[in-house]
């Protein structure tokens, strides 16, 4: 049995989803039925049931996006800091091994030869550059946390999308905003995402820290042409004229646009397809939400 935390959550039931279909029988374990952020209680369930395994895909994102997190700040440093690491503390003392899906959003840009920042570089957006959007700070915070933890694999996630329309899908926000950043980022489509996730435990991976973005990187305008040329939306675009513009008509907060390398996963044989053709794909099965 796995269990997962979290799994009521937009990346939690991509979880979910994955585990089914790779044959794991998993209980998904709610904050009604056990308060998991009490070490004690944590602990003592996982010596009772002895899972082989456990995700915690829980956390605090903010809704509809990060600005929400400067109004929750309780909620997303106890959701994003302080969670992990009971998490940690319960796993190693139940002998447990488990997962934490973190997040890219802890870089900013991309390294000085224009490369993509690997599991081996600091963050540089967060609150030790005091540069960061509360959010960012906090899952930077919460990979601090885990540093040298035992039985561990942190997964880094980085805008998500997938086929089906959803206020969480990086794809519908865009066709959504009124006016869009352009920037360069890495992605990560989401089954592939927590495919990958699943795959790290059946298929023994060494644990530690991986990139799961898809290979490579977009621009936002790379994503409005797939967008346009399969046929998602016919509206004109508009775009701010300045990173500036943005922040003062549309932002409450920094946000993270970087460049992840995922080289690291890719070569432990992790599912995860090269950007473009994963959103050629989502695009191309898209579902729209039901009206």
């Amino acid at each position: 049995m796995i269990v997962l935390l979290g799994g009521s959550g937009y990346v939690g039931q991509a979880i979910q989803e994955a585990l089914s279909l790779a044959g794991h029988r998993c209980s998904v374990l709610s904050r009604k039925q056990l308060d998991y952020t009490n070490v004690d209680l944590l602990t003592a369930y996982l010596r009772d049931n002895r899972p082989e395994f456990l995700i915690n895909a829980a956390g605090y994102t903010g809704r509809p996006n990060v600005d929400a997190c400067e109004l929750h700040k309780t909620e997303c440093l106890t959701g994003n800091a302080v969670l992990p690491g009971v998490i940690r503390n319960a796993c190693e003392a139940a002998k447990i091994p488990w997962g934490h899906v973190s997040s890219g959003c802890i870089f900013t840009g991309a390294r000085p030869d224009g490369s993509g920042f690997t599991e081996s570089d600091p963050p540089n957006f967060s609150f030790r550059q005091n540069n960061c959007s509360f959010y960012s700070g906090t899952k930077a915070l919460g990979e601090e946390l885990l540093e040298g933890a035992e039985q561990c694999y942190i997964w880094r996630l980085r805008i998500p999308f997938n086929e089906y329309e959803s206020p969480r899908n990086y794809i519908t926000k865009l066709l959504r905003y009124d006016c869009l950043l352009e920037a360069t980022n890495s992605l990560s489509q989401l089954s592939e995402f927590a495919a990958s996730c699943v795959a790290c435990w059946t298929k023994k991976v060494p644990f530690g820290l991986y990139n799961l973005t898809n290979p490579g990187s977009v621009t936002t305008r790379d994503v409005v042409e797939l967008i346009v040329r399969n046929g998602l939306s016919k509206k004109q675009f508009r775009f701010f004229d300045s990173e500036d513009q943005f922040m003062q008509l549309a932002a409450k907060t920094p946000r993270s646009n970087c460049v992840l390398d995922s080289s690291k996963a890719i070569a432990a044989g992790l599912p995860l397809s090269p950007i473009h053709d994963a959103l050629e794909k989502s695009m191309k099965s898209w579902v729209p939400a039901p009206k």
